[in-house]
């Protein structure tokens, strides 16, 4: 759906830290980002906030399986405004995704707008389902050279994907990214 249909009142924001902090670290820098080489999640919520015009409720989900939170970062995410959702299950359990796929379909049987900041086609079904009602707007925040096939298949159908660098604006340090840049995004400056 386009970002003309009426508000609906609330726009999800689930984000998956593990997949984002994973392909931030392991696709684009090539070892663990550092603090400033992650995203600045207030703007996050801010993009979330003004890209649909309406009250955004952020939950951040959290694998908390070893039995400890890093309370430092839970402390910041609450404080900027998110929910954090810590988790725990077994070993061979993926819990955040778990989370995630509940809370997706769980907001199937209400309204509202979702946006999902993660790469992973574990979640196509659950966003199919969102897309495909017509009733909301669906969004997915990524790198776009990273986003699965079955989710990136989905923007003729009306998923709208938003670049965490080049749309939401989400850090402080140019990443080195090799993606294809639109030719109306070429900045000669960049490279120079």
């Amino acid at each position: 759906m386009s970002t003309d249909t009426a508000a609906s009142g609330t726009t999800y924001l689930l984000v998956d830290g593990e997949n984002i902090d994973a392909t931030l670290g392991s696709s684009i820098f090539g070892g663990r980002p550092t603090p400033e080489q992650r995203p600045r999640w207030e703007r996050v919520l801010t993009f979330a906030e003004q890209r649909w015009g309406q009250p955004v409720k952020g939950l951040f989900f959290l694998n908390a399986s070893n039995g400890t939170l890093p309370m430092s970062f839970v402390q910041a995410l609450t404080a900027i405004g998110f929910q954090p959702i810590p988790l725990s299950g077994e070993s061979y359990e993926k819990v955040v995704d778990i989370g995630i796929k509940r809370t997706l379909a769980a907001i199937a049987g209400r309204e509202g707008d979702v946006l999902l900041a993660s790469h992973d086609g574990d979640f196509a079904p659950e966003v199919e389902t969102l897309v495909d009602a017509g009733d909301r707007r669906v969004g997915l925040l990524a790198f776009r050279e990273f986003t699965s096939t079955a989710l990136a298949g989905m923007t003729s159908r009306g998923l709208e994907v938003f670049d965490l660098e080049t749309d939401v604006a989400a850090f402080n340090v140019q990443l080195p990214r090799l993606r294809i840049i639109p030719l109306e995004e070429f900045d000669p400056l960049r490279y120079l």
